[in-house]
């Protein structure tokens, strides 16, 4: 009987998402590499298969329903089983500077950031097994509790949205025991966090894998930062 895990990790072709599947496929789980880009995510599953995990390539635009849904129905065709979610795509917009800016910025963030978490989510619900973990990359910027820094607005707000979806996600899927949390991974060396970044991407995928895989089951519709609870 195969009882390998199966992880999806949307944006998974390159930074933390791609060390997220990196991280879990040498934990045993077979990780989907998901993302829009064709060419992107084949070198990336190419590159973890040169490491012994076993993964799955998946092409999915996260802000285009009809893609989901497209994606969705591969997987469920190759009767694909989730244990584990991990809503990590999202964007950044260079010109996304000043609350007052042009509304657009705002809706194409919320687009990606939120509604397509929702929608990936929402999804893959049947394909999920009983008690699968569903973890929702979120920020420190979208903290109500924390004060403003006055960067990246709308992405902040996205992410302040994405925690409050992430609390009743939680609530509606906790009669099929699935655990849902959010995460603030840090601030990242990545193409989004930058150079001047003080984090690893191996310490950024650090809890978010934890919570994937070894964080009590109890712990759910929680927001996280290095495996503690921090305030929403």
């Amino acid at each position: 009987m195969n009882t390998v895990k199966t992880a999806l990790i949307t944006g998974s072709n390159k930074g933390i998402g791609f060390e997220i599947a990196r991280q879990l496929g040498n934990k045993g789980y077979e990780v989907i590499v998901s993302g829009r880009d064709e060419v992107k995510v084949k070198t990336a599953a190419e590159s973890l298969e040169k490491q012994d995990i076993r993964v799955k390539s998946l092409i999915m635009d996260i802000s285009n329903r009809k893609s989901i849904e497209k994606a969705q129905g591969e997987l469920a065709a190759d009767n694909v089983k989730l244990s584990v979610l991990v809503n990590n795509a999202a964007i950044l917009l260079h010109e996304d500077s000043n609350i007052f800016q042009d509304i657009s910025i705002l809706e194409k963030t919320i687009a990606t950031n939120v509604y397509g978490a929702l929608q990936v989510t929402q999804a893959f619900i049947p394909l999920f097994e009983y008690g699968a973990r569903i973890v929702n990359i979120s920020s420190g910027g979208g903290s109500l509790s924390d004060s403003v820094g006055g960067w990246a607005p709308a992405y902040c707000v996205s992410k302040t949205l994405l925690n409050s979806i992430t609390k009743q996600m939680a609530y509606f899927l906790s009669d099929r025991g699935i655990v849902v949390n959010a995460v603030c991974p840090g601030w990242v060396k990545t193409d989004m966090g930058g150079k001047n970044a003080p984090r690893t991407v191996e310490k950024g995928a650090e809890t978010p894998v934890w919570l994937c895989t070894e964080a009590p089951e109890h712990y759910t519709g929680l927001f996280f930062r290095d495996k503690q609870i921090i305030s929403w």
